[in-house]
């Protein structure tokens, strides 16, 4: 008995075999591999644009320069308003588009609701058939006059079919019998919704939150569609500007040869902008990837 006890180490770690210890090498270096991008945009924003000619890009800046980011934030008032938009549209998005989708998701996702089979069909002909461009600006701008205005970026998003099928099929895979006893101690199917079934679909709604955050953070063609007023442009479509107006520099052998405009770092300082704020946001929700990314199995 005593030579049983000895041998326990319930609360000690287990050295790691030669085959774990080559699959967690093999995982870092995936994993470096995939940052290299990220640490070669970062570098080349910092780095001179004579050094980015002469040298190519590297890890670390070869000669550092800041020129990229004075001529990016050349108007830094632009560019604070700009990422106030973009963070407004992106908050009140992401809430609205997940509200409703897990409202039609879990709708979706009752057994006794009649109309399921055909609603569940019209989310799904809406994925491959759409109206077009033509038709879609007309309806924003004639009938709907949301034309400058932030539900002109906001509400052509608002649904994604794609993300409600998603939400569909975690909420069919909840306990029924947890809403049955819901409904018998007398909970609507609105207190059922936010109290039972909510709460449990944590991972589902946390992923999709995050993809829905991406989409509005990224977007850009929106605003090139609807918006004309340069206080209501998101920061995608600011930075879009000033990757034109950097193509059409370089297309200049005078101002490109010359070095008047650091064309290269410019757009790798455009990028570092871009992305830097949705990759805070990637840090917090990264721990329901694990339980989300079990959401691809669509069933009936």
């Amino acid at each position: 008995m005593s030579t049983t006890v000895a041998t326990r180490q319930p609360h000690g770690r287990r050295a790691l075999t030669p085959m774990q210890l080559l699959l967690h090498f093999a995982m870092l270096l995936c994993a470096l591999s995939f940052l290299m991008p990220l640490f070669l945009v970062v570098s080349a924003s910092f780095t001179s644009e004579k050094a980015i000619s002469s040298n190519g890009y590297s890890l670390f800046p070869s000669k550092f320069s800041v020129a990229a980011y004075r001529y990016v934030i050349s108007d830094p008032s632009q560019l604070i308003q700009s990422y106030g938009v973009s963070i407004l549209v992106t908050f009140v998005g992401t809430v609205l588009s997940v509200l409703v989708m897990a409202l039609l998701g879990y709708v979706l996702s009752r057994r006794n609701f009649k109309a399921r089979r055909a609603l569940s069909f019209y989310v799904l002909f809406t994925m491959l058939f759409g109206g077009g461009l033509v038709p879609s600006y007309i309806l924003m701008t004639k009938y709907l006059h949301l034309q400058n205005t932030i539900w002109a970026l906001i509400l052509p998003n608002l649904v994604i079919p794609w993300n409600v099928l998603l939400l569909r099929t975690f909420f069919s895979q909840l306990p029924e019998g947890v809403l049955d006893a819901a409904r018998i101690d007398g909970a609507g199917e609105w207190r059922t919704f936010f109290r039972i079934a909510l709460p449990m679909a944590t991972p589902a709604i946390a992923t999709i939150g995050m993809f829905t955050m991406l989409m509005y953070w990224n977007d850009w063609w929106l605003g090139l569609l609807y918006i004309d007023n340069p206080a209501l442009s998101p920061v995608q479509l600011w930075l879009y500007h000033i990757l034109s107006s950097i193509d059409s520099v370089s297309q200049n052998p005078i101002f490109a040869s010359g070095g008047a405009v650091p064309v290269q770092s410019v757009r790798m300082a455009v990028a570092v902008l871009a992305i830097g704020p949705i990759v805070a946001a990637f840090v917090f929700f990264q721990k329901y990837f694990v339980r989300g990314i079990t959401l691809g199995g669509i069933r009936e």
